[in-house]
């Protein structure tokens, strides 16, 4: 089944959120004008999405990387992120649950310790443990991963 990548428009905010918000990821910041989208050519609808969000730190984050359920295991996420990365010049950070750690490295991510972290990233995690430690208490268990993919910068 084809799709084309695109930016996203106003109109495909709903359908952001909703694909976020049902792949169980951060459902905060989800602006619209940051996204790039998948869609699907039959029918017309949108079947993957992800962002660059920028936080007060001067660190860059590849977030909200999610494809509908129905369309996962055909390459729409790796392009998602083949196509944000090759806008992105700097640094780049991501969060992902530890199991999926594999995946971005072909990417050329990597997982960074606390000391390495770029401060909202060590704010979040430890946020995150915290979540999770209260998690455990009620049999749940989930760990959060840290990486960076360090930038193609150009030379003059």
């Amino acid at each position: 089944m084809a799709y084309r990548l695109r930016s996203a428009t106003a109109s495909d905010q709903p359908a952001i959120t909703a694909i976020v918000r049902a792949a169980g990821i951060n459902p905060f910041n989800l602006h619209w004008p940051r996204f790039l989208v998948a869609e699907a050519d039959v029918p017309p609808r949108i079947v993957g999405v992800a962002q660059i969000k920028a936080h007060g730190d001067g660190s860059r984050e590849l977030a909200s990387l999610a494809v509908v359920p129905d369309r996962q295991g055909e390459g729409i996420g790796g392009a998602l992120i083949q196509a944000l990365l090759a806008s992105e010049q700097g640094p780049l950070h991501l969060m992902c649950r530890n199991e999926l750690e594999g995946y971005y490295v072909r990417f050329g991510f990597r997982a960074l310790h606390p000391a390495e972290m770029p401060p909202y990233f060590r704010r979040m995690t430890r946020a995150a443990d915290i979540f999770f430690a209260l998690a455990a208490r009620f049999g749940g268990k989930r760990h959060i991963t840290v990486m960076r993919r360090e930038g193609m910068f150009l030379t003059a």
